[in-house]
């Protein structure tokens, strides 16, 4: 049970199907878990909390996995030593999302790592492949967490006709199962990208509770909106916004941003719930994919069924 792509060749992984670089969710455990299973497990660099990375860059080194390493750019460029240490643990690739690239790709590459791009549009993915990058992730807004507002079904096919083979594409956003991956290699893309699915998994980050909201959501209860970065008092710049569940909070502040900026007692609300686990106030970061997620299993059985799904498909379709 293979699914042979560029992408598998280009990485050296059995199937193609990275784990998005979820922040705090994809830690060593799960990443080892994705590659272990024949993926790429991506490790979620985030915002770039130094004693974390360094403590997770670790297990993974002690795990032997081989694996990629992914940021939030603008914020790692805060603190360049957070891609030092990166590096120095001689990760498969490294993988930017949001903001400039292009002071970054070449010090990847030149330390033996590909290069992962994460893009949203045409445009951002001229500048990406510009750069030099070896991969571009194409988003769509289907999307769990920060992103734009392209959908994915025409977005993989455009930039697969604008690197013209420059670099390999993959996709992300509303994939969770072996339909979605034989759709993405219909559409031109190499493999794809999985967030969602994989944060409802057992070896997953995170707690059983935030899971089970994912298991028993549908693709109509999530919302992309600015009220969860307003509540952790992180708002980004345009065009990203944030995608996850709708809750209580979500639903009382929709549409009323302005107002939330104002109520400081709201905002700790908000961070007490985040700590206590209360998730009618706290955000579930997830995609519309949710509704594609019945149960939670671990990685290699998520993998597992992806690939098997989609080889019986495009062995159908062929």
């Amino acid at each position: 049970m293979a699914i042979t792509t560029a992408l598998t060749k280009r990485l050296g992984i059995e199937h193609p199907i990275l784990l998005a670089p979820m922040d705090v969710v994809a830690d060593a455990r799960l990443t080892t878990a994705v590659s272990a299973a024949g993926g790429l497990g991506i490790l979620g660099g985030g915002y770039g909390e130094e004693v974390w990375l360094t403590r997770e860059l670790d297990t993974l080194a002690a795990n032997k996995a081989r694996f990629g390493v992914g940021f939030i750019t603008w914020s790692m460029a805060k603190n360049p030593k957070l891609l030092d240490l990166t590096l120095e643990r001689k990760p498969v690739a490294v993988m930017l999302s949001f903001a400039d690239t292009r002071p970054f790709v070449d010090r990847i590459k030149r330390a033996g790592a590909l290069a992962i791009c994460q893009v949203q549009s045409l445009a951002i993915a001229q500048e990406a492949v510009a750069a030099g990058a070896d991969i571009l992730v194409a988003q769509g807004t289907e999307g769990g967490g920060h992103g734009a507002a392209r959908g994915l079904m025409s977005l993989v096919p455009e930039i697969v006709d604008l690197v013209k083979g420059r670099a390999l594409v993959v996709a992300a956003g509303g994939i969770a199962d072996g339909r979605g991956l034989a759709a993405a290699l219909m559409l031109g893309a190499s493999g794809v990208l999985m967030g969602t699915r994989f944060y409802a998994t057992t070896d997953a980050a995170g707690a059983d509770a935030a899971k089970e909201h994912i298991r028993a959501a549908t693709g109509d209860m999530t919302a992309r909106s600015i009220v969860f970065d307003i509540s952790r008092r992180n708002v980004w710049p345009a065009p990203f916004t944030g995608r996850c569940l709708r809750n209580t909070f979500l639903d009382t502040w929709y549409g009323r941003e302005v107002e939330l900026l104002r109520r400081q007692s709201e905002l700790d609300r908000y961070d007490r719930a985040r700590q206590e686990g209360d998730f009618e106030v706290a955000a579930v970061i997830a995609g519309e994919s949710s509704g594609l997620v019945h149960d939670i299993v671990d990685a290699r059985e998520v993998v597992e069924r992806t690939v098997k799904v989609a080889e019986a498909l495009l062995g159908q379709r062929a």
